[in-house]
């Protein structure tokens, strides 16, 4: 069965033109030119990723995915007219997992959708009953992160993680003791090419230490090399 896609955006234009792209791909596509008939959507329906236009007539495209971000953690990619950054760290800080500045080609949107959703899979997956699988899983300092199933603790407590955060995590975990920079995290998490002032990755690395409750100066997991990269030591 394909994956159910949320589309939000008051340019009908567009949204009606990412279903028609969507559905061709055969997604199951539910579209709202609204915040609040999206809200209703995701609480009744069993969705698997979001498309949201930042600006909106009602409410804006951050306060639904806060809204998401309170019970759910399939992909959010965002869509900005925006060419700054405020917009799109704004997103990353809050949970987003990807974000598209406008004007773009629908098939970039299709591409990415199905990127965000491999990685939603691969971490989600239901590895019950398969006797085969060994348990991947680091712990360490109280924090226990396990690859098979895409669980993470912080002293015996569950951290709720995005795909796109544990994969970052699981990735510095992997290469505890070695400094990673920007580019080479990006490029093994999202699989794209890395361009100069991207903001992506600090983002989402402020959101993971925020998840891990992370002091600011002096954070006890993942820490920052100025002008080098991140480390997990």
């Amino acid at each position: 069965m394909k994956e159910t896609i949320l589309i939000v955006d008051d340019e009908k234009e567009i949204a009606d033109l990412l279903e028609v792209y969507l559905k061709n791909d055969g997604y199951t596509v539910y579209k709202y030119y609204n915040g609040l008939e999206a809200l209703k959507c995701i609480e009744a329906t069993k969705l698997d990723l979001a498309v949201l236009d930042v600006m909106l007539p009602d409410i804006d495209g951050f306060r639904i995915c806060q809204k998401i971000r309170q019970k759910y953690f399939y992909p959010i990619i965002m869509l900005t007219a925006k060419v700054e950054d405020t917009d799109k760290i704004m997103g990353l800080t809050i949970g987003a997992d990807d974000y598209i500045t406008k004007p773009f080609n629908p098939l970039e949107v299709v591409a990415r959708v199905k990127t965000q959703l491999r990685r939603y899979v691969k971490y989600n997956g239901n590895t019950k009953g398969n006797s085969d699988i060994v348990n991947d899983e680091f712990d360490f300092n109280g924090l226990m992160i396990n690859k098979s199933t895409h669980r993470c603790k912080l002293f015996n407590k569950e951290v709720s993680l995005t795909p796109i955060e544990f994969s970052i995590l699981w990735y510095l975990c992997e290469k505890r003791g070695k400094v990673i920079s920007s580019e080479e995290l990006f490029e093994a998490v999202w699989g794209e090419k890395y361009l100069d002032n991207n903001n992506t990755v600090m983002a989402h690395i402020g959101r993971l230490r925020e998840k891990l409750k992370e002091p600011a100066k002096n954070p006890k997991f993942i820490k920052t090399v100025w002008g080098v990269g991140y480390t997990i030591e």
